[in-house]
């Protein structure tokens, strides 16, 4: 491995930082004046490139100029020149270590020499420190622009204005006084070095003198280095501190439209500009200066003015927003003006975040305020305003973002070196720009990076000293960008750590936070602390890999996020109680206004102050309304919101309700909302329902996103019987909160004590440790309880061996005892052995469960067995099976739970009342994904992957490099897509980059396609056909048939036997013969485990003449059969061998089955189990497809880990030939909690690890044409590009790797 050999030092190899062309004193001075008498020279960024070689001054902004002897006295009689002790300081200063008392860290000689004078060393010929208690002296200066300079590139941003105050002397005079400035040099890319001119003063040796300038950058350099110079050669330069801070926070360029609208760009829409001069219109008269714009002819709510400030914002940072806005004509309501940011990533859709929001109208200026924070860094990030309704011209008169600096890490860049940071037992090193990032791992920040090396403990780091910057009792979020190099393949631990040192000197750890990092990119830490009470001593430090592994740190950022009152809260879910009235799109939500703006739908509506002889009142505020004499079950109350509403944007809804009357006690109570949108038929989408009841108020939530922009948007509510009143109290509907990232699951307590080692700590889950006492019996029924009045005792002769899928996960293991429990006297279903396991559980943990049973003598029926657990009273399914013999069964499944329980039991129940039940060597221990994922890599590389020779001719050489890249691996990973989803072209980008299948939700289904009779809509099918044919991204027909009742439209269901014949004869001719050859798959009637409505009304032959059908209609469509809970032991229904016994009898009737689907609902999913399903159903010897995948956690983290399990699982079993997941943004999911993208495109931690899995799918390789002229290497299945290149060619071709047992062989003719 290459160590990191690029540590910064200051010393004599600082002397080849020299300027390209060095001015002599006299052309100095000379240009200087020069320029100071041409006003348009004040900016270097306006030379032509032969100008920019000389200083450039900026005369407006300087505090002197090239003086004679008589000015000069003036300036030494002015007050502040002659103090003898000047003060300069500035919380706010960019400059590191600016007193000095840190030495020369940061600070380096230009081409001379540096040392600091300080009391104790003695000061110079009585020259006494002016700020502290040193000063630098610069000696040996051979030209007048050596001086001393410190790089301050990661510290300025573009469009502000900074200021400069330096406290100089020189150690002897000239016959005149000595001119010292302070100068920037700026380097660029591809153009030569520019210098700017600062500042000036006329220094002496009596006295310290103060040298202020200011400086402004147009555009942002590579380098920018700020260096203070200028008397003549051989006179000293003393220098006793500089200061350099910005004189304003606001990252807008030309925020209030003085420059017109530089920098700003009307987004799809006109902007005008108006001032003082041209006259205001109408009397609205600008608010901050003299200027405002005018955005006009906007055709869309989204359409507003916006500014790129991309380079001026960082991550893990608070930046407040305030706008100054009003608009020209107001709607019936007030005109909504919103503050967004547009986030744009180069691998994932764009996505939106608000920032803040102010109702406004053409009466007066409002201020709009907000506040925003990025956890990780965009390529592109764009402020906008927007808003109002079409038509309504949006007036802005000033736009302000400020950063509210509340990192407490001081160095969080390393911009200073290791400065304020302290390795901890190990060595630390600094990576710059300057000298080189070593193979390619370039800062992401800033400039710099630390490297910590000489790693002999995993708990060896790098350290600083908080105590003085942190307060009880207040929330801090961390951040820190890291990485590491080494050898390993496998990601290494990177953990925050705080050590805590006690007044009784005690030492206690307190875990934050913790990332897999790798070699391969940078990642983000993340975590929270809150110290109830400050120790002795505070340090934060990052921690964890293994020893040897270098730890890379980009950055860190410990801020607390704290509102105060004075400023705007941060957006928070709202409730009932929620005083923020007009961020509701609702007008008139709680009825103050009687009923103004609400409507009924086919009902009465009124407004009440009590009902029920006063028993029933509002919840809150003084009135309620009820919808009335209802005789439908969608009557309700209602409210039109078109052009209040925008698309892609999440709004949740919160409504406070309750019934009355008609002896109704229950019901059923929904929110929903009616849609239209040009050329496309009505949509109702349901947002909200829950069980109202009329003794109390109820919340009514739930949340929705529209993703084109209708014409017309009415939400109500709805569902209660028909003569049942339906009360609402309040009606909110507010743009959804941005909630905080989940936090990393915990595995070990929070706080850790230093007696304990850290590795074992982190890895004190004793992985396949059974959690249940006395699984064999050893010490009879000790740890063994009878739940209910049942008898337990011990039988001998059951399976020595442990079940097939526990032996899977545990590799190794001890014999069984042989020994069973014997359960008799079962006079309830419930009833059987119990055990309490509460403290053996630990939360985020997946719990696999296993273990041997079976029933007595005497069953007559199938009958069902269940491993379960009470959870705090909650029932949890462990696994679950049907046995309809006498002989040993394997029971098996899994569980997790995510809050640390206060009383679990496990106990088997499930046979009828009277049937004896046996249990053998119950097992409930803790899987070890990690361990199970090496096994599939190996599994993978053999099965998905092939050795390719490619073989040159021509004429190729030993020097010849190749270079081979895949781009696309041919396996199919496809995903459910809906018609209402390609309006949203987000959602479209994120499907077309990383999806090569698809299939419908709904749009094929019969209930879709002919909701009445024979009136057909086929339109949304064709609409993704055409999407998908476009990206060339094949499609599985899902479904032509759905066997479960509920499924079936009633006008089918209400046909006689006949007509039902004749209408599943039509479906098939009608559907098949449109889209013949368009689909590659159809799932032919799908979920015929759970239900039978086709064959219960037209005869057990039907569903073989479906299939038989369709395959004459379509013979080029493979034919499956799908449905659910196949892989994960928890229905009886749709175990494997009911699923094979299905097949089996569809075949024997002549049915063309050409696949099987796993829909793939699963929850806590155990490698094993999966993979034991995937062997039996392997057998059959047919192509097996997951075709609705998907994982539910509510916390991300937790949902990747599954969501790889599955992933992995497939992708390594040679029975599975492709994996379609049920959707993957948020809200258009059958499943909450199931998104790999949220409702606004924000790729979370699911989304994360399925990229990476894509990525790590990828193969890619290098290297030289070998003696023969081949080039060999083994990649996965699919496209790739190739690049063969020379001293003087370079040849770019393509290849595939299919599938094959023997090396392929690819020729590429040079």
């Amino acid at each position: 491995m290459k160590r990191f050999a690029a540590c910064c030092f200051i010393g004599p190899s600082s002397k080849s930082r020299r300027r390209t062309k060095p001015l002599k004193q006299k052309d100095h001075l000379q240009e200087s004046k020069e320029v100071m008498e041409n006003p348009q020279a004040n900016n270097a960024g306006n030379a032509k490139p032969e100008e920019i070689r000389e200083i450039q001054e900026q005369p407006q902004l300087s505090n002197a100029d090239n003086t004679n002897s008589e000015e000069i006295g003036e300036i030494q009689e002015n007050p502040q020149s002659s103090n003898n002790s000047l003060e300069i300081s500035s919380a706010n200063n960019i400059i590191l270590n600016h007193d000095f008392s840190g030495g020369l860290d940061s600070w380096h000689p230009n081409s001379c020499d540096a040392f600091v004078v300080s009391e104790e060393s003695g000061y110079l010929e009585g020259v006494a420190a002016n700020s502290g208690s040193k000063y630098v002296v610069t000696k040996n200066r051979k030209e007048c622009w050596q001086g001393l300079e410190q790089d301050i590139t990661s510290r300025v941003s573009t469009g502000l204005i900074y200021k400069v105050s330096a406290c100089v002397r020189v150690s002897s005079s000239p016959p005149e006084l000595a001119k010292v400035v302070a100068t920037l040099k700026l380097e660029y890319q591809d153009s030569p070095t520019n210098y700017l001119f600062v500042g000036r003063v006329s220094a002496s040796h009596e006295r310290w003198e103060n040298l202020t300038g200011t400086f402004y950058l147009e555009t942002m350099p590579s380098r920018v280095v700020l260096f203070l110079e200028g008397p003549e050669p051989g006179v000293d330069l003393l220098i006793d501190s500089l200061v350099c801070e910005r004189t304003d926070n606001n990252m807008i360029h030309n925020h209030d439209f003085s420059g017109g609208l530089s920098s700003w760009h009307p987004n799809s829409c006109d902007g005008l500009l108006v001032t003082r001069e041209t006259g205001y219109p109408e009397g609205v008269s600008a608010n901050t200066g003299s200027n405002y714009a005018v955005i006009t002819n906007r055709k869309e709510c989204w359409q507003g003015l916006e500014q790129d400030i991309t380079s001026r914002v960082s991550p893990a940072l608070t930046y407040k927003v305030s706008a100054c806005v009003r608009v020209s004509s107001s709607p019936p309501g007030l005109a909504k003006v919103v503050a967004t940011l547009k986030l744009e990533y180069q691998d994932s859709p764009t996505n939106y975040l608000f920032v803040g929001r102010i109702s406004a109208s053409q009466e007066r200026w409002e201020n709009l305020t907000g506040t925003f924070c990025l956890e990780t860094m965009p390529s592109r990030v764009v402020l906008y305003l927007e808003g109002p309704e079409p038509g309504v011209d949006l007036l802005i008169d000033s736009v302000v973002c400020e950063r509210t600096d509340n990192n407490i890490i001081h160095n969080h860049d390393f911009s200073g070196g290791l400065s304020s940071w302290h390795p901890n037992f190990c060595d630390g090193l600094l990576v710059t720009r300057e000298s080189g990032y070593p193979e390619g791992v370039s800062a992401i920040t800033g400039s710099n990076y630390a490297v910590i090396t000489n790693r002999k403990e995993c708990w060896q780091g790098l350290e600083q000293d908080i105590t003085t910057r942190v307060l009880p009792g207040f929330t801090y979020t961390v951040s820190a960008c890291v990485r590491v190099s080494s050898f390993h393949e496998e990601p290494s631990k990177v953990i925050a750590t705080l050590k805590l040192e006690n007044e009784d000197s005690s030492t206690s750890y307190l875990f934050i936070g913790r990332a897999s990092a790798s070699k391969e990119r940078w990642e983000s830490l993340t975590g929270t602390f809150t110290l109830e009470a400050i120790p002795k001593r505070v340090v934060f430090f990052l921690e964890g890999p293994d020893p040897g592994v270098d730890l890379l740190i980009d950055s860190v950022v410990v801020s607390s996020y704290i509102v105060s009152k004075c400023e705007p809260e941060i957006a928070k879910p709202f409730n009932d109680g929620d005083k923020n009235r007009d961020e509701s799109i609702i007008l008139n939500p709680r009825f103050e206004d009687g009923l103004n703006n609400w409507s009924a739908r086919s009902c009465k509506i009124l407004v009440q102050e009590s009902m029920g002889d006063g028993k029933i009142v509002p919840s809150s505020g003084r009135y309620f309304a009820s919808a009335t004499e209802r005789t439908q079950i969608w009557n309700g109350i209602q409210q039109d919101i078109t052009g209040r509403v925008q698309r892609k944007l999440a709004y949740e809804v919160n409504a406070v309700v309750r019934i009355f009357g008609n002896n109704v006690t229950t019901a059923d109570l929904r929110a929903t909302l009616f849609v239209q949108i040009p050329n496309q038929h009505d949509q109702y989408i349901g947002i909200a329902n829950l069980q109202a009841t009329d003794k109390n108020w109820v919340q009514l939530q739930g949340k929705f996103l529209l993703n084109s922009s209708p014409s017309k948007v009415v939400i109500y509510l709805e569902g209660s019987p028909p003569g049942t009143d339906i009360l609402v109290n309040s009606f909110l509907i507010k743009h959804t909160a941005k909630l905080p990232p989940s936090p990393r699951p915990p595995n070990k307590n929070l706080t850790i004590l230093r007696s304990q080692n850290l590795s074992s700590v982190l890895k004190n889950v004793l992985y396949g440790v059974n959690a249940i006492q006395n699984t064999n019996l050893n010490d009879g029924l000790n740890g063994w309880f009878p739940l209910g009045q049942c008898t337990l005792s011990i039988g001998t002769g059951s399976p020595r061996i442990l079940p097939q899928m526990a032996r899977d996960s545990l590799g190794a293991y001890e014999p069984l005892s042989g020994r069973y429990i014997l359960v008799t006297n079962r006079t309830q279903t419930w009833m059987g052995p119990a055990q309490m396991i509460t403290d053996e559980l630990k939360t985020y943990l997946t719990y696999q469960v296993s273990a041997w049973v079976r029933l007595g003598s005497g069953i007559t029926s199938p009958q069902n067995v269940n491993i379960a657990l009470s959870v705090d009273g909650q029932w949890v399914n462990g696994g679950q099976t049907e046995i309809g013999d006498d002989r040993w069964h394997e029971i098996g499944g899994s569980f997790r739970v995510e809050k640390q329980p206060s009383k679990t039991m496990v106990y088997i129940q499930g046979p009828s009342a009277g049937i004896d039940l046996m249990i053998a060597g119950l097992q409930i221990f803790p899987v070890d994904r990690r361990a199970r994922f090496k096994h599939l890599k190996r599994q993978t590389d053999k099965l998905r992957k092939r050795d390719v020779v490619l073989k040159f001719s021509g004429s190729p050489t030993s020097d010849t490099f190749v270079k081979v890249k895949q781009t696309q691996n041919s396996f199919p990973f496809g995903t459910c897509i809906s018609r209402t989803n390609i309006d949203n072209e987000d959602f479209v980008d994120f499907f077309v980059k990383n999806f090569n299948w698809a299939a419908f939700g709904n749009e094929l289904k019969w209930y879709w396609t002919e909701a009445q009779q024979g009136n057909f809509n086929y339109n949304d099918a064709d609409d993704l056909l055409d999407l998908c044919a476009k990206h060339n991204i094949d499609v599985r027909g899902h479904c032509i048939f759905w066997d479960v009742q509920y499924n079936v439209q009633p006008w089918v269901q209400s046909l006689n036997n006949t007509d039902l014949m004749t209408a599943v004869q039509n479906r098939l001719k009608g559907l098949l013969t449109r889209y013949k050859g368009k689909f590659r798959h159809y799932d032919v009637n799908n979920e015929m485990l759970h239900g039978s409505y086709f064959p219960d009304r037209l005869g057990k032959d039907i569903r073989s003449f479906m299939f038989k059908n369709a395959n004459q209609l379509d013979p080029s469509a493979s034919l499956f059969v799908n449905d659910y809970h196949v892989e994960d032991g928890c229905d009886t229904r749709s175990y494997p061998e009911k699923y094979i016994q299905q097949i089996l009898g569809l075949q024997e009737q002549g049915a063309p089955v050409g696949g099987i689907g796993i829909q793939g609902h699963i929850d806590n999913p155990v490698g094993p189990l999966v993979c034991s399903a995937l062997d039996k159903l392997g057998i059959l010897g047919l192509p097996i497809w997951f075709t609705e995948l998907d994982v539910s956690a509510e916390n991300d983290y937790v949902r990747a880990d599954d969501l790889e399990v599955m992933l992995r699982e497939a992708f390594a079993h040679p029975a599975v030939e492709g994996i379609v997941l049920w959707g993957f943004w948020e809200l258009f999911m059958s499943r909450d909690h199931a998104h790999l993208v949220d409702a606004e495109g924000k790729v979370n931690q699911a989304g994360k690890r399925y990229l990476a899995l894509k990525k790590e799918w990828l193969s890619n390789a290098h290297g030289h044409i070998d003696d023969q002229g081949e080039f060999k290497f083994r990649g996965f299945h699919g496209s790739y590009d190739i690049e063969i290149m020379n001293y003087s060619t370079k040849v770019v071709k393509k290849f595939v790797v299919d599938k094959g047992d023997s090396p392929l062989v690819v020729t590429i003719d040079l």
